[in-house]
């Protein structure tokens, strides 16, 4: 598969690994939007969030909140976004959340 994130995630190109368990891969942004910028992913391969069952999600959602508490933003806030398809401006075909925080966000979400 000619997936990014899998490469990444087989470790074919590096990356700053923050989080991993047997569902969940994450790292930091090469780009950060914040201080704090991880994406967090499923192992598995699934193009957006369409395709993501419950049982996957519930991983994902746990694995931010033990990522949240280890990067120091879950007393004082942050944000998790997932871009889905092209009008959402997914970048990468592979189902990722970004988590957001170390400072006052934007209020706008646009």
């Amino acid at each position: 598969m000619d997936c990014l994130f899998c490469k990444i995630m087989a470790g074919e190109i590096p990356c700053t690994k923050v989080y991993e368990d047997e569902w969940v891969f994450a790292f930091r942004d090469i780009n950060p939007q914040a201080p704090v910028h991880v994406l967090v992913m499923p192992k598995a391969h699934m193009s957006d969030i369409m395709a993501c069952d419950g049982e996957t999600m519930a991983h994902l959602l746990d694995a931010i909140q033990t990522i949240a508490k280890q990067e120091g933003v879950d007393k004082d806030g942050f944000r998790i976004v997932s871009n889905c398809g092209k009008n959402g401006a997914q970048s990468v075909g592979h189902l990722h959340i970004h988590l957001l925080g170390g400072r006052q966000l934007a209020d706008s979400m646009a």
